[in-house]
């Protein structure tokens, strides 16, 4: 109705909207008769707007105002340029990588809307299977099955949290076996099944098996535990950010690669929002920019979907 009320000729009309005139006339016909009244008169000086034409103009071009708009946001949520992205994170990834992510997102996807949740990765694992997360940040390597994705975007290793003061705090270099007589706080095999099965097995590697004087879920807490001289704990290096008093961190020598552990993007391959594509390959990006010689290649804003990494 709105170009037919401005050029009130059928056929520029039909032009206009690259269509056939009949088609045209068929569809006002059709609008009118819903209305219950002309909208046009078609006489001998052309084509003109009736009263109730005139009255319904304004309307109509509003109508057409939000037609767009919603074609247009349509298309920016369907390419990841806006509209709700719910993540799902451990404790840790708090350390690096949303300091690091997430400025350069919000500066990228200004419309993309961040629904931050914290969990376990036995928790957020779920969460992103069952569709309820869109995105999730958790520990790896992943002991249970799981039908997400998973993408490394953080590498990291072990290190020892030993109260301060203790000997093994004084000592020039502590190996894993050092740490046999000591009491371990370890993540609790319920919430933390990975970290905790991780240390488990690089103790057992390393002759013995860990003590347990407390179980904890949380990074921050298994460290207040050993700066209130609980035992001691294997955490990521990156903990060490947060640096905490009564805490000494110590580098476990000789312990191969038994000790890495990273922090990888969890997405459903079959549901992945492109949003959640584009916050992959933007933690991607970041993690390359650790290797020598390589340039920062961020997603671009305005490029049409995200590749697959």
């Amino acid at each position: 109705m709105v170009l037919l009320a401005e050029t009130l000729n059928f056929r520029k009309a039909a032009e206009r909207l690259h269509m056939a005139q009949p088609p045209l006339s068929m569809s006002i016909k059709r609008l009118e008769d819903e209305l219950g009244t002309p909208l046009f008169i078609r006489g001998g000086r052309g084509l003109r707007l009736t009263v109730v034409g005139e009255a319904i103009l304004p309307h109509a071009r509003q109508i057409v105002h939000h037609v767009m708009q919603l074609k247009a946001t349509a298309a920016s949520a369907a390419g990841g340029l806006a509209g709700q992205l719910r993540i799902g994170f451990v404790g840790s990834a708090t350390y690096r990588v949303f300091p690091r992510a997430l400025p350069h997102f919000r500066s990228l996807y200004p419309q993309v809307q961040l629904d931050l949740r914290e969990g376990t990765t036995t928790g957020i694992l779920l969460q992103v299977e069952r569709g309820e997360l869109d995105l999730g940040l958790v520990r790896y390597p992943v002991v249970a099955s799981t039908a997400a994705r998973l993408v490394p975007v953080e590498f990291d290793q072990l290190v020892a949290a030993v109260p301060e003061g203790s000997a093994l705090a004084r000592a020039d270099q502590v190996q894993l076996p050092d740490l046999r007589d000591e009491g371990f706080v370890l993540y609790a095999a319920g919430a933390a099944a990975n970290l905790c099965a991780q240390v488990v097995s690089a103790c057992q590697a390393a002759g013995f098996t860990p003590r347990t004087v407390q179980e904890a879920v949380q990074v921050q807490t298994l460290l207040s535990l050993v700066a209130s001289g609980m035992g001691v704990a294997l955490v990521p290096s990156a903990s060490q950010a947060h640096r905490m008093q009564g805490v000494s961190f110590r580098t476990l020598s000789q312990a191969g690669d038994r000790l890495d552990v990273a922090i990888a993007a969890a997405t459903h391959p079959q549901t992945e929002p492109a949003a959640a594509a584009r916050f992959r390959e933007l933690l991607c990006a970041l993690q390359d920019r650790g290797t020598p010689g390589k340039p920062l290649i961020l997603p671009s804003a305005v490029a049409g979907p995200p590749t697959e990494a």
